[in-house]
């Protein structure tokens, strides 16, 4: 009998968001409120938000795998998340992923 082991990448997903002048209380709460929620989807090791000193919102993620991730952004969740957030934005994100190399020291299946 053959068995065959899946290897999982972590995988980040991060990126700087600008809200629109007068919509930072609006794309803070859209942003908020994707934490908690994101933070229980199967495969969520990190998930982070910040706020800089400039206005920016900078978003970290990281996922056990790349199948985790697009799981989580083919939810209901996500979907509503982009259907809402362009009217927020000043401009297009600013955003970046990749395969993470350096050992993680959280595990969680």
């Amino acid at each position: 009998m053959t068995t065959t082991t899946i290897e999982r990448t972590p995988v980040s997903l991060y990126g700087f968001l600008t809200p629109r002048p007068g919509h930072a209380d609006e794309l803070r709460a859209l942003l908020l409120d994707l934490v908690e929620p994101s933070r229980g989807h199967e495969g969520s090791l990190q998930y982070h938000l910040h706020e800089q000193e400039d206005g920016r919102f900078f978003l970290y993620e990281v996922w056990r795998s790349q199948e985790d991730l697009d799981r989580h952004n083919a939810t209901p969740l996500l979907r509503a998340f982009l259907a809402a957030v362009s009217e927020h934005l000043e401009g297009v994100p600013e955003a970046y992923s990749g395969a993470m190399r350096s050992a993680h020291p959280v595990s969680r299946s």
